[in-house]
């Protein structure tokens, strides 16, 4: 839910600043451990026993340098080219995925474990990064509020621009968060260029409410959230948040107070990737790194940490995820080069259109 689609609803971060996995290495050695620095987005979050097993197998040390959100991470990456700050950078998503290949800041590395890896994660032919993971952002709503109303719900994005609708929608801002910009993108991939700003001058009129960041909109304005006094029953989340409200809550429920709408057209699919860094000290380590990031005992910590679905299809799911948590069938689709080529207009254009 990097990316993001990250690690959304928990508290305490991972890391902070650049950091070891593990408190002391864990190889037996007289030789000094082998450092591996990974440069990841700030809700990067996996198990630290998993971290130390590639330690322990690799003799390394694995830092992390917390890069901030997905564009500046890659800002960051593409700054430091030259004198890289990292050897591997985890969660480039699709929507940032053009600008990291055309700036060279990747070498190719085509790794042994995409052969399990379904082809339709693969977007680059020069295999520079890997898909890691996977997570539909779409329209959560309190299920709560829609019962006890009898209310139906929007069955397409258009819908939501219904009187019906009025002051029910909470989002993000496209420019400061990650599942803001893929709503966008989900607009224009359903109205296109010639109709999505018409779509939100219309939603704007309904009322909507724009807010900057995932925080903000799920734990303070929406009214299906655990422990939110929001009163927005609708809102930009991820597929996943259903399953995820189970699992944290503190009694037990026999269903999700949220669900995802993930009718056709209406949602993001947002893929993460692994690449290692041009000039990285230590690319054997690297590449290594790459191949345990698509091993099964990576893969099978990312849902109950990341909240997304790992790539591998072989992976067994949480029994929380199988239960509550849902995949588009058919999310919006929009190429990473076509992204890449208009997102800051389309994202200066929406701001003309609705917050001002």
């Amino acid at each position: 839910m990097k990316r993001g689609l990250g690690c959304l609803f928990l508290t305490i971060l991972f890391f902070v600043g650049c950091r070891s996995a593990t408190a002391t290495p864990p190889v037996a050695s007289t030789e000094e451990p082998r450092e591996l620095r990974v440069m990841a987005y700030s809700s990067f979050d996996i198990s630290e026993a998993v971290i130390a097993q590639f330690e322990a197998e690799h003799g390394a040390l694995v830092r992390f340098l917390d890069a901030g959100d997905t564009g500046q991470m890659i800002s960051q990456a593409i700054l430091s080219r030259d004198d890289p700050q990292a050897d591997v950078i985890y969660g480039i998503d699709n929507t940032f995925l053009s600008r990291a290949l055309h700036a060279d800041i990747l070498l190719p590395y085509k790794a042994k474990a995409l052969a399990d890896i379904p082809d339709a994660f693969k977007l680059d032919d020069q295999y520079r990064v890997s898909p890691t993971d996977y997570g539909d952002v779409c329209i959560n709503y309190d299920v709560t509020h829609f019962r006890e109303r009898e209310l139906p719900l929007p069955s397409s994005l258009a819908a939501l621009a219904d009187p019906l609708y009025k002051g029910l929608l909470v989002v993000e801002n496209p420019a400061s968060s990650s599942p803001g910009l893929a709503f966008l993108l989900t607009t224009i991939a359903e109205f296109g260029e010639d109709g999505y700003l018409d779509f939100w001058r219309a939603l704007r009129a309904n009322d909507v409410l724009v807010v900057d960041s995932w925080d903000t909109a799920y734990y303070g304005e929406f009214s299906g959230a655990a422990g939110s006094a929001g009163t927005r029953p609708m809102v930009v989340s991820y597929a996943t948040s259903p399953a995820a409200e189970v699992y944290f809550s503190e009694e037990a429920l026999g269903e999700p107070p949220t669900g995802s709408i993930t009718a056709s057209g209406t949602c993001f699919r947002q893929l993460e990737f692994v690449g290692i860094l041009r000039n990285a000290r230590n690319r054997d380590l690297a590449e290594a790194f790459v191949e345990f990031v698509l091993s099964d005992t990576f893969q099978s910590d990312i849902p109950l940490h990341m909240w997304v679905f790992p790539v591998r299809e072989a992976v067994a799911l949480p029994e929380v995820f199988v239960a509550y948590a849902s995949v588009a069938e058919e999310p919006a689709t929009l190429s990473v080069g076509v992204i890449e080529q208009n997102r800051e207009r389309w994202v200066n254009e929406w701001t003309d259109a609705v917050l001002r």
